[in-house]
Order: C-alpha cells, then sequence, then structure tokens
C-alpha cells in the first residue's frame, strides 16, 4: 500500500510541476478532464 500511494504521489507531482508551464485556464481545465477520463478507463477496465 505505501508504494501505491509513493507512487500516486510522485505523479501528482509531476503533475503539479506540468501546470505549472500551462499558462491557459481553458487548456489546463482540457488536460485535467482528458486524463482523469483516461486514467478511470485504465484503473477500471481489469
Amino acid at each position: 500500500m505505501k508504494r501505491v500511494i509513493g507512487f500516486i504521489l510522485f505523479w501528482i507531482a509531476i503533475g503539479m510541476s506540468i501546470m505549472l508551464f500551462i499558462d491557459s485556464v481553458a487548456c489546463a481545465v482540457f488536460v485535467i478532464i482528458v486524463l482523469l477520463i483516461l486514467g478511470y478507463n485504465l484503473f477500471c477496465s481489469c
């Protein structure tokens, strides 16, 4: 469980650092929505 939480926190940090470089709010929201849908599909399609 510690490894899973560490993996999640690592990717949250990567995402936050990427969002520092995206100036447009609309583009940032679009990226967030696409990645949430992609992550949900990859996680729940077992």
